[in-house]
């Protein structure tokens, strides 16, 4: 069963963010993970959250998406989307 990694990420440093942005990608992708949501506008339909950059990411199950985001090269970047914005990350199944 997939599995999805939610971010609601507000970037605080734009600059800096930067780096994370242009090392993540080859990471997920070496994890079997790729990007369905990746920023863009936001249109809240209900609810009163604040919703920023909103980043979606599916891996081929929990499993994999769990090893992604514990692995080494994830974790030597993870610093960097740390100091340079806040928000959420979470692990959902899919259906």
């Amino acid at each position: 069963m997939p599995a999805y990694i939610l971010a609601n990420i507000e970037v605080t440093n734009a600059a800096d963010y930067e780096e994370y942005r242009r090392r993540a990608p080859p990471i997920i992708a070496a994890h079997g993970g790729r990007y369905l949501v990746r920023g863009g506008p936001v249109e809240r339909l209900e609810g009163e959250d604040s919703l920023h950059r909103l980043v979606v990411l599916e891996f081929p199950d929990r499993a994999r998406a769990r090893a992604f985001y514990d692995s080494p090269d994830y974790q030597a970047i993870v610093g960097i989307r740390q100091r340079t914005s806040r928000g959420t990350l979470c692990i959902v199944d899919g259906v």
